[in-house]
């Protein structure tokens, strides 16, 4: 199985959802650890790299993707 590809700014699923009810995360800071957003209530956790890539699902759409998209409208 291939690892999962993900960059700063990209939206991601992880396999439990936010105590909230959204399960949409952003991608805030890299490095050893990582810091990611709850898109809903914008509350930021940063976790280790290792336990952030056990927990992720899913990227649900890239910060390439949502770049092109502004550019365009």
């Amino acid at each position: 199985m291939e690892p999962i590809r993900y960059g700063l700014g990209d939206i991601v699923q992880l396999k439990k959802p936010h105590p909230c009810g959204v399960n949409e995360m952003e991608i805030i800071r890299m490095g050893m650890d990582i810091r990611i957003k709850c898109t809903g209530c914008k509350h930021s956790v940063m976790i280790p790299r290792a336990k952030f890539e056990k927990r992720l699902k899913k990227v649900l759409r890239a910060a390439a993707q949502q770049e092109g998209e502004q550019d365009e409208n």
